[in-house]
């Protein structure tokens, strides 16, 4: 995942949080009777003997069959997404619980055309969502070099030195793309390429940053090679179309358990426009349905669980954010911690948790107090299913960043996406070292044979196993002052 610091992260998502309310609904279930029984100590291996992959995977079937019938994907604004929370509530509803999708104002961005030429050469390129347009003839003007490391272009200052009107080129790196962009402006760039820290497409967002340049993205290869041209004719062609639209969350809820304690787990449900999107993130989706529907509305927990399809994620995390943004002060303390899955069956799987505690000391810093408990549960969770699992950063490229920004502890399940997978990675988890542990990553080809099976079956019995824990104990996870 993208290599932020938890600050920025906190930041940018402050700034969305701030941008605008959500349209209509309240972000909680209605408020249901709440049903007493004794918690069973014996639910989480009840749960993890009931959940199956097989299962898992029968609902990422019907969610490719969706996309098989209407263009191909389920992204934002289509009826493929449509039909994806038409299914999922249904499947819930079907399952004796009450079902809740609300709704919420969202930008859909729409790139017509896009265009990289340096010195008369096509470079590859992949516009970030949210960028400006360009002129219709596109805009040309010398490259400036700005310096490749962790934090190019995270300072107006980094820009010093460079031309008025020129193309700025800095690297993927410790803060978010938006602030990038917005830096380049203000030094008085007039367009922006970010070069990748992996040799691999840059798909990627400015979100809800405003005063910024063309942005386009570049691999890691292809940055090399312009970074050794600085001052060449450059000429940036984008033309895009941002237009207002209203996406759905999906929000079910037990009506068991105490009410002021809530373990809540999520998925986003949205593909990009270029794929299915059934790794990403069908299989979250599809192992949280498998989950919600195996726990029903009425198990004996102490804590009342509650389960979230997102919206919009593959544009900036915006249904996670604008549910965030709507809870009552009140409301947000009632959730005890939230648990993400995001592509959770990668072909070339690793076992990856979200490192609660910083141990790895990489990158940005831990998730809020009760966030390493989670992390461990996880692990063990994972361990007992016979895979040991290792700490991935808290980078904010998924719907646990609006959860941390509010205070709220929280971890999370994945399998990687477009990053190699190291030798030692191979050597842990088996698989192929120096390759993407999704080498269909918003692409075309990520459909129901670019699942691990394997990988989806562990993960989901490690889902499984570590709501049940919390869902009975919430010991580690200290309830939150206002």
């Amino acid at each position: 995942m993208r290599g932020r610091r938890l600050a920025a992260v906190v930041a940018g998502l402050a700034a969305v949080l701030l941008a605008g309310c959500s349209t209509t609904t309240p972000t909680t279930p209605a408020p249901q009777p709440t049903t007493q029984v004794a918690p069973d100590p014996g639910l989480p291996a009840r749960l993890m003997s009931t959940v199956s992959g097989d299962g898992a995977f029968a609902r990422l079937e019907r969610l490719q069959q969706i996309a098989d019938a209407h263009g191909g994907n389920r992204a934002l604004g289509t009826p493929g997404y449509d039909a994806s929370v038409d299914y999922v509530a249904q499947t819930l509803r079907d399952a004796g619980f009450a079902v809740d999708t609300p709704s919420f104002d969202v930008r859909a961005y729409t790139v017509q055309d896009q265009r990289l030429t340096v010195e008369g050469r096509t470079v590859d390129s992949a516009a970030m969502s949210f960028s400006p347009a360009t002129p219709a003839g596109g805009l040309t003007a010398p490259l400036h070099v700005v310096a490749q490391d962790a934090t190019s272009g995270c300072e107006v200052e980094d820009f010093a030195g460079m031309p008025a009107g020129a193309i700025a080129l800095v690297k993927r790196g410790t803060c978010p793309f938006g602030a990038k962009s917005e830096n380049a402006k203000k030094a008085g760039a007039a367009g922006l390429v970010v070069v990748n820290t992996e040799d691999t497409r840059l798909d990627a967002t400015l979100g809800d940053s405003t005063a910024t340049v063309p942005t386009t993205g570049v691999t890691a290869s292809a940055g090399a090679d312009l970074a050794t041209r600085g001052g060449a004719p450059v000429t940036l062609l984008l033309l895009a179309t941002t237009q207002d639209t209203v996406s759905r969350n999906v929000i079910a809820q037990t009506t068991t358990g105490d009410p002021d304690r809530v373990v809540m787990a999520g998925a986003h449900l949205d593909s990009v426009p270029e794929g299915p999107g059934i790794n990403d993130n069908g299989s979250g989706s599809a192992a949280l349905l498998e989950l919600a529907t195996a726990l029903g509305p009425t198990p004996p927990v102490a804590n009342a669980v509650r389960f979230a399809w997102w919206g919009a994620e593959e544009v900036g995390l915006v249904g996670s954010t604008r549910y965030v943004e709507g809870l009552a002060p009140a409301d947000a303390q009632r959730i005890a911690l939230y648990l993400n899955l995001d592509m959770v069956g990668s072909p070339n799987a690793g076992y990856l948790v979200y490192d609660g505690d910083d141990s790895d000391k990489q990158g940005a810093g831990p998730g809020p107090e009760g966030s390493a408990a989670v992390e461990r549960v996880l692990l063990d969770q994972l361990s007992a299913v016979g895979v040991q699992g290792s700490g991935t950063d808290f980078d904010g490229r998924s719907d646990y960043g609006p959860f941390i920004a509010a205070g709220i502890p929280a971890g999370g399940l994945f399998t990687g996406a477009e990053e190699r997978k190291s030798a030692q990675q191979a050597g842990q988890w088996g698989g192929q070292a120096d390759r993407p542990f999704d080498g269909c990553y918003h692409q075309a080809c990520d459909t129901v044979a670019n699942v691990d099976r394997t990988a989806l079956d562990r993960n989901v019995d490690a889902l499984a196993g570590t709501v049940g824990r919390f869902a009975l104990d919430l010991n580690g996870v200290p309830r939150r002052q206002s």
